[in-house]
């Protein structure tokens, strides 16, 4: 991940709901979902914020480089859906649908300062409104974070830890948290895994996504309810020991 760069920005988004899904490879009744947001469905989101049509080229979003911290993983769930043709009224297979449950992400785009601030001012006032995957997965509040410059990994180290409540207090023992991130591969970040997920083409027509690799690794954040902890002072009288009247 590049670090510095006088004319890029970075735009952070916070992903966050109910339910996600980031499919890369789904086909016909059996419809998965990744562990972490794909490229491919976080550009989706901010083209349909800009406004862009289906098959708009999108050559400028795929240059973008990206990355994705796991903040709160969540819990994989199966749900089955039915449905009927539309014009014979006969019933459908039923399909197999994965979601992700109770997860939060940070994902990062880095590019041309001027398209980082064109895609930060869509996302706070977004043309088609976002969705965590699948339009039936809306977020649970605004996606906005900000924008940064000097490059994916700071930006990633600057964002506080974006877990719920009630997750960061089962490690409140711990004053700094280890999240994972997995990103774009760059130069010198050792070998990669590839995934299906560099878009091409959004065109219902003719959907089209190329292969590319990704690369995972970690930064550490500060947690907020670690930090605030403080040592109750010591009792002043041996609390076993009553006190004389």
């Amino acid at each position: 991940m590049s670090e510095m760069s006088e004319r890029t920005g970075v735009l952070t988004l916070r992903l966050a709901g109910p339910l996600q899904s980031w499919g890369a490879s789904s086909r016909f009744a059996r419809r998965t979902t990744e562990r972490a947001p794909t490229k491919s469905g976080v550009l989706g989101l901010l083209a349909a914020a800009q406004g862009r049509e289906r098959g708009a080229d999108l050559s400028d979003l795929a240059a973008l480089t990206f990355a994705v911290r796991l903040d709160q993983p969540g819990t994989r769930v199966r749900d089955y859906q039915t449905a009927h043709h539309g014009d014979t009224g006969k019933s459908m297979p039923v399909s197999e649908r994965f979601y992700l449950s109770d997860a939060v992400f940070v994902a990062a785009v880095e590019g041309d300062e001027s398209l980082i601030d064109a895609l930060y001012a869509a996302v706070r006032a977004p043309t088609f409104l976002p969705f965590l995957g699948r339009r039936s997965c809306p977020p649970s509040r605004p996606i906005d974070l900000g924008v940064h410059r000097g490059g994916l990994r700071r930006a990633l180290r600057a964002e506080p830890w974006q877990a719920a409540a009630w997750f960061q207090r089962r490690r409140a023992h711990e004053r700094r948290i280890e999240l994972e991130v997995i990103a774009d591969l760059a130069a010198g970040d050792g070998p990669g895994d590839a995934l299906r997920d560099q878009p091409l083409s959004f065109d219902p027509r003719h959907r089209r996504y190329g292969l590319r690799e990704v690369h995972s690794s970690a930064v550490t954040v500060a947690n907020p309810l670690g930090a605030a902890r403080r040592t109750s002072p010591p009792p002043k009288h041996d609390p076993m020991v009553l006190l004389e009247d």
